[in-house]
């Protein structure tokens, strides 16, 4: 199956809980591999998603998921750079740990509906995807890696988007996938 439709990672693209999680039970190694933290502009569509004025900058954590090596999926989060200073300033120290640590741990934090998007082909996001994986991988991306999905999540006001954006290859697994059985030596 060479091209990832909509429809071929929809179960993906709603699946429900951690994302992290669920990719870690697809292999026998589950990594998150940091691209970038900064503090950077916020964008347009962060904005929008956070309910926030034009200035302002924002936290930006940009990730790599890979399993058993292969990445997977990019995924950029980003935060007012005020909410830093309040419920969301573990993300600071988080490193290559999970985002899933900060947000299903905790009751008071509350997601929003899944939201799935098809990224604009030559949009900044594509871009900045494309040169980071280029950089961690030595190879581009898929041209069809081009499916995510946004949420935000709010903690005592403060709120946190999250976009997640899939690799064509994530279409042959099941998001409830059960863990493979140890290999034998």
């Amino acid at each position: 199956m060479g091209m990832a439709s909509r429809a071929s990672l929809r179960a993906w693209l709603r699946a429900p809980g951690s994302l992290s999680r669920r990719l870690a039970r697809l292999g026998s190694r589950f990594e998150v591999q940091l691209l970038r933290q900064a503090v950077t502009p916020l964008r347009a569509q962060e904005r929008l998603a956070l309910g926030m004025p034009r200035r302002g900058c924002t936290l930006v954590r940009e990730v790599l998921l890979r399993v058993d090596g292969q990445p997977l999926v990019w995924a950029r989060s980003a935060l007012h750079q005020q909410a830093l200073a309040g419920p969301w300033k573990a993300l600071k120290g988080l490193g290559t740990k999970p985002l899933a640590h900060l947000l299903y741990d905790d009751p008071r934090i509350h997601r929003s509906e899944l939201q799935p998007r098809r990224l604009a082909r030559h949009g900044h996001t594509r871009r900045a995807m494309q040169q980071q994986r280029q950089a961690a991988t030595g190879q581009p991306p898929s041209a069809q890696m081009l499916w995510s999905r946004n949420s935000v999540f709010t903690r005592h006001g403060a709120q946190l988007r999250v976009m997640e954006l899939f690799a064509p290859e994530v279409a042959n697994y099941r998001p409830g996938a059960k863990p493979r059985p140890p290999r034998r030596r």
